[in-house]
Order: structure tokens, then C-alpha cells, then sequence
């Protein structure tokens, strides 16, 4: 039997009483003007708050960083916004250049937060820029704007990644210049641009992209030991052009942190072209998995490609986006038509199915983020349609369960922050013990 997050009656009847509680309480907001963030409403954190979860608005009106308080119970409470000094964008049809389904960027990562120095970076797709933010470690929800945005290099970023010390970040750009740049992170002055670090992808793309899988960027993100920068690549079959997916692999040079002038594409073995979402595989130097639209999920080996492998899936969509649980050991994809599939990866890099967790009454599973707290794991799951974050508790191997759905879209509202079914990005902080 496939665990479900429960009824279709008492889904709506949770949803309804997050609703009604949110809407009821004070959200505090800031906004930007000229170049400053200046906060309007205060509010204090909750007393049993150990840590924050983190996503973008990303309207072409105005971009906002939402945060919310994380309970010791793993129950999310929505806190404050803060207007990154950018704006949101939307991928569009290529027929006819409309904004056309929820998922505006088509990526993971388009916020990551670094634990390390206490950082929050964001892309602003639509003005082509990437925001720095200091998380204040005492209230994480307390965001403060580091220096003015700054160019990403590109055109439509849409996924940032730290190193793992949080004194460099990358950004990968989807539009018409595609590729990646890098920038040192400075806690004082905000960001500031590596030499040698933006480099090109030959995707033949549109600014803002094109919707659907194929033929764009995933995700962005550091190799286990900081030494190489990756980026996926979706394929494009049979086209035209046809394009094999594939992760771009870049060496950094260790002294002065610039990146080799050409990338290394690694492409996924038979049946896997969609590599979207990817997360490092724990113990691992040079492997991850990667969650594919195309057919399930993919397991690269980067020194060893006979260990990579394709796992088909019967989806209810498409699986697009990945996250790593420590509790459990076990991998958790997101499909995008309402299910969760929880994935087990033995010490020979065999990738298996634990659980499925369907959510039936919904279609709109995004980006998620996993959270560690003192005695348990959390999933904090975007479900567009609703506009919801939907919380599930990783009580162990097989035993996930949603606790929580919080309504988001009725509490912007009423604060007036241009939202829509777009918002985009999850990452979290876990404040220290």
C-alpha cells in the first residue's frame, strides 16, 4: 500500500486551518528602495524556533525572500520577507514567448543558504542578478542585505550554490548567455566577481528560457571537495537541435579559485538524457544522483562510469528535484505531478526505490529541502497550485509522513507581496546547537 498524505477531505480541511491561522498572523515585511532594505512591521521569533526555511517569490514585479520559523516539532510558521533589490522571471512557451505553468525557472537551487558563514544567496532571474544575504544566528529569520545585487554573468540565472566553507558562490545562467560565474563572499561588501570564473554553455536558448525540460539548465553545485564545479544540462531529443543532457564538470584552481576555460560533459548511461536536480551522494567524493525527467533518476559516477546507472521510475509526472537525508541515509525525488520517492543507494552505488508517497489530490510538487533537527529529519516541499509548503517528518527508512501544510499565498496577499503559483527555491538553516 502506498502511504498517501492522507484524504482529499482531510488534506482541505488541514490547508483550511493553516490558512486561517497565517492569515491571522503578523508577517514582517521590508521592502527596497534605492538600493536599502528598510523594515516595515516587526515581529519576534517564537520562542521554540530552532532554525528557518527559506524561498523566493520570483515576480517580474519584485522579488521577496520569504522566511519561515521552523518549531522544534519540525512545523513551519511563516515570519518575514525581504525584497532581494531584484526582480522574478518566468520561462516562457517557445512557440509563442507566454509565460506558461508554475515552475518559472525550470532549476534547483534558486536560493542556498550556507551554514557555515551564515549566509543566503538568491537569484533574480528577471534583472539578471544574484542577492546576498547575512542570517542573523540568534533569529534566522532576521535576514539582512549584504552590498547591492550583482550582475550573474548571464542572462536568467537560476540556481546559486556555496562552497562548503561559504566564501565563494557560483551562479548558473539559463538565458541567451548561458554558463556559469563565480564571486567571493564578502560578509561586509556583498559579493564581488572572480576572475576567470565566468565560463560558457552552448545552449541555444532565449532570454527569458524556453519552458520544459530540454535543452536547459538544472542546477549548480560544488563537488564534495570544492575542487570542481558542476552544472546539469538537460538533453533535447530528437530535438531540433538534438542534445544529449549531460553535467558539465569545471576544475577550480585552488590558488586563485578560477575555473578551467572548458568544462568536462559527463553524460548519464542508456535511457537517462534529463538530468535536472542533483544532490551529492554521503561518503562520496565524485558521485551523485541526479533526479531525470526522462526517466527517473541517475546515478553518476564521475571516476568510475561503470558504476553510473539509469533507474527507471513509473512517475506521476516528472522527477525533478533531489535532497539527502542524514537520519535516514536514504535520498529523497521530488515528482512534479505529486509524489514523493524516497531512494536508497547501497556501498556499490546501486539506487533502489524504498517508498513512494503520493499526494492525491494535488499536482504540484516542487522544490524541497531537508532540514536536520535534534531528534529528526524534515521535508519542506513548494506545492505551486496550492501555494503551499507541505511539511513531511523523515520518522525513518520507509516512514516518512506529512505533518503540516502551510499556506503561504493568503498571507502575501494580504501583506500585499506580488505573489503568484511561481514561487520557486527551498533551502534551510538550522541554528547551532
Amino acid at each position: 500500500m502506498i502511504p498517501s498524505f492522507g484524504t482529499r477531505s482531510a488534506f482541505l480541511a488541514l490547508l483550511f486551518s493553516a490558512g486561517i491561522q497565517n492569515v491571522a498572523s503578523t508577517i514582517s515585511i521590508s521592502g527596497h528602495y534605492k538600493g536599502k532594505v528598510k523594515m516595515y512591521l516587526n515581529t519576534t521569533a517564537s520562542s521554540s524556533s530552532v532554525g528557518s526555511a527559506y524561498f523566493i517569490t520570483n515576480e517580474p514585479t519584485g522579488n521577496y525572500v520569504v522566511a519561515a520559523d521552523i518549531g522544534s516539532d519540525g512545523q513551519l510558521t511563516l515570519r518575514s520577507a525581504y525584497a532581494t533589490g531584484g526582480i522574478g522571471s518566468h520561462v516562457v512557451a517557445a512557440a509563442t514567448g507566454v509565460t506558461t505553468g508554475p515552475d518559472g525557472l525550470n532549476s534547483q537551487g534558486a536560493i542556498s543558504v550556507n551554514t557555515a558563514s551564515s549566509m543566503l544567496a538568491t537569484v533574480n532571474a528577471g534583472s539578471h542578478t544574484v542577492s546576498l544575504f547575512k542570517i542573523d544566528e540568534n533569529d534566522s529569520a532576521n535576514l539582512t542585505l549584504i552590498g547591492e545585487p550583482i550582475s550573474s554573468g548571464g542572462h536568467f540565472p537560476t540556481s546559486v550554490a556555496f562552497n562548503d566553507a561559504g566564501d565563494t558562490l557560483c551562479a548558473l545562467n539559463g538565458g541567451s548567455i548561458n554558463g556559469v560565474s563565480c564571486f567571493h563572499v564578502n560578509q561586509t561588501s556583498g559579493l564581488q566577481v572572480i576572475p576567470n570564473t565566468t565560463r560558457y554553455l552552448p545552449l541555444n536558448q532565449t532570454t527569458p528560457a524556453t519552458t520544459g525540460a530540454g535543452g536547459t539548465v538544472g542546477q549548480v553545485l560544488f563537488s564534495a571537495d570544492n575542487t570542481q564545479l558542476l552544472a546539469s544540462v538537460k538533453g533535447l531529443l530528437p530535438g531540433p537541435p538534438a542534445l544529449v543532457g549531460y553535467i558539465a564538470i569545471w576544475d577550480i584552481n585552488q590558488s586563485d579559485h578560477s575555473l578551467s576555460e572548458d568544462y568536462m560533459p559527463i553524460t548519464p548511461p542508456e535511457n537517462g538524457n534529463n538530468p535536472f536536480g542533483f544532490t551529492r551522494i554521503a561518503g562520496e567524493n565524485s558521485a551523485v544522483i541526479a533526479a531525470d525527467t526522462n526517466d527517473g533518476f541517475t546515478i553518476f559516477d564521475f571516476t568510475d562510469g561503470s558504476k553510473s546507472s539509469s533507474v527507471d521510475v513509473n512517475t506521476l509526472g516528472a522527477i525533478c528535484w533531489s535532497s539527502f537525508s542524514p537520519k535516514t541515509g536514504n535520498y529523497y525525488m521530488i515528482d512534479a505531478g505529486g509524489a514523493v520517492f524516497e531512494v536508497n543507494i547501497d556501498s556499490n552505488l546501486k539506487g533502489s526505490v524504498v517508498q513512494q508517497y503520493n499526494s492525491t489530490n494535488m499536482v504540484g510538487l516542487f522544490d524541497g529541502e531537508i532540514a536536520s533537527l535534534q531528534n529528526n529529519d524534515f521535508l519542506y516541499i513548494l506545492a505551486e497550485n496550492f501555494s503551499t509548503i507541505e511539511v513531511m517528518s523523515l520518522n525513518g527508512p520507509g516512514k516518512a509522513q506529512q505533518i503540516q501544510s502551510l499556506d503561504v499565498a493568503s498571507t502575501l496577499m494580504a501583506a500585499g507581496i506580488p505573489i503568484s503559483s511561481s514561487n520557486q527555491g527551498m533551502a534551510t538553516f538550522v541554528k547551532s546547537k
